[in-house]
């Protein structure tokens, strides 16, 4: 018996479909699709959001040192001319270095964030910086859940036939 429908499509198609499908759901919480097209979003969702919940708590804080560059008042690199071995000038961007507190993933909690990357697509938001999608089901939407491990955090809502074709369409959501 197969597991997955295919939907009507090839391969690699219905592969990027599917995670462009479930980033869309997990990025905005809501999609309207076919119901078949739902029902397989729903299960890869569902894997998804039980993976985090499952690692959300595995990782350590450490201390990195950060080596940036200085800016000034408007926002600009701060520049200083220097004096190159062959006597010739040039501007270096000044650097600033700073201890900063970050987060570092246990092996399995990085396997997961792998795993996720695998079935989600990259996304950027409405002022084009990119958006990381597994920080937020490690960070929003796996403290959500905290309660349930089995399953149960998306849901199907039959929304009729469609008009131009008769295709039943479904909303999925997160609950």
């Amino acid at each position: 018996m197969a597991t997955n429908r295919k939907l009507g499509r090839t391969t690699d198609i219905r592969k990027a479909m599917l995670k462009s499908l479930t980033t869309d759901l997990l990025v905005y919480g809501k999609v309207e699709t076919t119901l078949a097209r739902a029902k397989e979003v729903k299960s890869i969702a569902d894997s998804l959001i039980s993976l985090a919940i499952k690692e959300k708590d595995n990782f350590e804080e450490v201390e990195v040192k950060v080596t940036t560059a200085k800016l000034d008042s408007k926002g600009h690199k701060e520049t200083e001319l220097v004096k190159s071995k062959n006597g010739k000038e040039y501007l270096k961007v000044v650097k600033e270095t700073k201890m900063e507190k970050r987060q570092k993933d246990m092996p399995t909690r990085l396997n997961a964030r792998r795993k996720m990357i695998r079935k989600l697509n990259k996304v950027k938001d409405a002022e084009g910086k990119n958006i990381d999608v597994p920080s937020m089901l490690f960070n929003e939407i796996a403290p959500k859940y905290a309660g349930k491990n089995v399953g149960g955090f998306t849901r199907i809502v039959k929304a009729g036939p469609r008009r131009g074709d008769g295709a039943e369409v479904a909303i999925l959501q997160l609950v």
